[in-house]
């Protein structure tokens, strides 16, 4: 019993707190920056990847002193790194980064007010005659933001509950329609 209260008090609680906040932190940056750099925004990265080493090379200086003495700094390091990669997901995706093309196959019937809705939002539309299972259906193909996806797939779907939405994300866009990013950060 007193090994597990040396274990447990070797380290002061508030030094395991800015510990873990600091590697939350600094995961949450690096998840972002890894995403964010596949998605082409390289001077962005950049700039996070210059914080994120930061924010190690002190947070991993604190762990590594007195390791052995202070074993919870270890634990405690290892779950502020995973709750970051878990916390720069959210974040990432709140900041919707990139285009994304969206497929959607329809029948012929309700393909018409669907893609009516996307070009009043002045999105480009663009529609491939298709054959189903269950007869004659329409591909609708777009290219949006993002920030945009939910929102349109919810109307798409109100229209048509049915419809078979596929997502891809897209690396790079140039031409055609696609609604302009509205955000500081321009690839």
């Amino acid at each position: 019993m007193e090994w597990f209260v040396d274990f447990m008090t070797a380290t002061p609680w508030w030094e395991l707190l800015i510990i873990f906040i600091f590697k939350v932190v600094e995961i949450s940056i690096s998840t972002v920056r890894i995403i964010i750099v596949n998605r082409g925004y390289k001077k962005e990265g950049a700039i996070l990847s210059f914080i994120e080493v930061l924010i190690w090379v002190f947070v991993a200086s604190v762990v590594i002193a007195n390791i052995s003495e202070a074993p919870l700094k270890g634990i405690i390091y290892a779950l502020g790194y995973s709750v970051g990669v878990f916390l720069g997901s959210i974040i990432e995706k709140r900041l919707a980064f990139g285009q994304t093309m969206l497929q959607i196959i329809v029948d012929n019937d309700v393909a018409k007010e669907i893609t009516t809705l996307i070009r009043s939002k002045k999105v480009g539309v663009t529609t491939i005659d298709a054959q189903g299972a269950s007869g004659v259906k329409m591909l609708i193909i777009i290219y949006i933001n993002r920030k945009n996806v939910v929102e349109i797939k919810q109307q798409i779907l109100a229209i048509e509950p049915a419809a078979l939405i596929a997502e891809n994300n897209v690396d790079s866009i140039s031409g055609g329609t696609i609604l302009k990013q509205k955000r500081g950060i321009r690839k």
